[in-house]
């Protein structure tokens, strides 16, 4: 794993875990990162993040409703 230094507001030290907790939820929003690469980012398992991720907004289910219906209709 690469390891990458940023520099934050000095108002959000007390959030930098929060801050990186962001970073890799959108990161996984946007498929960048699989759920478990994303965990592993903040340590924390897999499903402690996916619990997480409904506090920024992302949803665990990262999956088009077009490809699901299109999916559902071969079924």
């Amino acid at each position: 794993m690469t390891t990458i230094t940023l520099e934050v507001p000095d108002s959000l030290g007390e959030y930098q875990n929060d801050t990186v907790r962001f970073i890799a939820a959108k990161l996984y929003e946007s498929g960048k990162l699989s759920l478990g690469q994303a965990a592993d980012m903040v340590g924390l398992s897999k499903r402690t993040f996916a619990e997480l991720l409904s506090d920024y907004g992302v949803s665990l289910l990262n999956y088009p409703v077009s490809e699901m219906l299109s999916d559902a209709s071969r079924i």
